[in-house]
């Protein structure tokens, strides 16, 4: 039947998927490479009915709009802190938008009754078998399981494991983002603050649970760089060098970056895989079609993780049948929400003085903006969720 499941990411598809599959009788483990489950991180949001429907059938939305940041307005300044660009908090907040590390909790919390967790391991082998997968950890021991799922994001070591590596499937889309906390010291209000120069986008915002603490978020333009991605240490003197002479606040943001402890840097990219299952490994959410940044990625994580788990209850554990249906049904939604991030670093960071004009004069016209918002909103909504009877022992939290 199919019923022991290992699923190899806990951040936002991995406890949902496993929250799913525990509801639907299944036995689900998830392994993350983290210690433990990883803490704040930028807000992530949900907008429009598909992602609202599968958040109503988990029971989440009361429990999310209590620790909901309610958006964040954005200013765009010039050097002298005058503002160039507003726009609201909806433009960026979707209707409702949590911290990444909130959802995690959250997500993870509600899976736990019917999952077991594994921190601080990760996979080194992946090998099928008639009847499964033998499956070998960095640091536990050689375990089988009857299906793997690929829920840990753009580099997926599943996908790179079972598909590939990372060249095949990930296209660097000419930019970098790089996150961190700071204590907040510029008298910011709720929102966040943003300098450009061509190619590059500075950024600070309030945290708004801690006044006392802020986050800084920036981007830049650059050809694919070499680097370690477990190294912060190097990726901090990237950053540095790329926003070196820099006016507005730029220096002293960048005077906390070598003491913050939570650095996150990564490239803006997408993941475009030809199936998203081979054999009986399966991949969900980044793994399968992810966008870093801009590409609706945690709400379809969620919607996949809903429509897999249901298809295997389906099937009855018949993976081919299930893995088939659930690509079928999402393929062309995941992909129309994908393609948002590729205009994430030209919006962000566009490349001229006569881009950043462009942009701020197209985005203060009301028509044009209400214009984007609706549109975002149409194409998180363009697939018909089913309903998956859950197993009724198994429904009760």
């Amino acid at each position: 039947m199919n019923r022991n499941i290992l699923i190899s990411g806990a951040s936002i598809a991995g406890p949902a998927l496993a929250y799913w599959l525990g509801r639907h009788g299944f036995r689900p483990t998830v392994v993350e490479l983290a210690p433990a489950l990883r803490k704040g991180g930028q807000a992530v949001d949900f907008r429009g009915e598909t992602h609202l429907t599968v958040l109503e059938r988990m029971g989440l939305i009361p429990e999310l709009r209590l620790i909901q940041t309610g958006g964040s307005p954005v200013r765009f300044v010039d050097e002298l802190g005058r503002t160039l660009l507003h726009l609201p908090a909806e433009f960026a907040g979707g209707e409702i938008e949590v911290l990444r590390g909130d959802l995690a909790k959250v997500l993870y919390e509600h899976s736990l009754p019917h999952t077991e967790y594994i921190f601080d391991d990760s996979i080194t082998s992946l090998t099928e078998t008639s009847s499964g997968v033998r499956v070998d950890f960095q640091r536990g021991a050689p375990r089988d399981f009857d299906l793997v799922i690929g829920a840990d994001g753009l580099h997926s070591n599943v996908r790179r494991l079972a598909f590939g590596p990372d060249e095949r499937y990930v296209s660097h889309l000419g930019y970098y983002a790089a996150t961190w906390q700071l204590p907040s010291d510029l008298g910011l209000a709720k929102g966040s603050i943003g300098y450009n120069v061509p190619g590059r986008f500075a950024s600070v915002g309030a945290d708004h649970r801690d006044p006392a603490q802020a986050g800084a978020f920036f981007v830049f333009a650059a050809p694919e760089l070499s680097y370690d991605r477990h190294d912060p240490e190097q990726q901090k003197r990237l950053i540095d060098k790329a926003f070196s002479g820099l006016g507005w606040e730029v220096p002293r943001l960048l005077s906390t970056l070598y003491q913050a402890p939570d650095l996150y840097f990564d490239s803006i990219s997408r993941a475009d895989v030809d199936t998203w299952s081979t054999g009986r490994v399966c991949l969900v959410g980044d793994a399968a079609c992810g966008a870093t940044i801009g590409g609706m990625g945690t709400g379809t994580a969620v919607v996949a993780a809903y429509v897999l788990a249901g298809e295997l209850a389906r099937a009855q554990g018949d993976h081919r049948m299930a893995f088939t249906r659930y690509e079928s049904r999402l393929r062309k939604y995941a992909r129309g929400c994908q393609a948002g991030g590729d205009r994430t670093g030209k919006f962000l960071a566009p490349g001229t003085a006569a881009g950043i004009r462009f942009r701020n004069t197209v985005l203060s016209r009301p028509l044009f903006l209400n214009g984007m918002l609706r549109l975002g909103e149409k194409v998180s909504t363009t697939v018909t969720l089913p309903d998956y009877p859950a197993d009724p022992s198994r429904v009760s939290r």
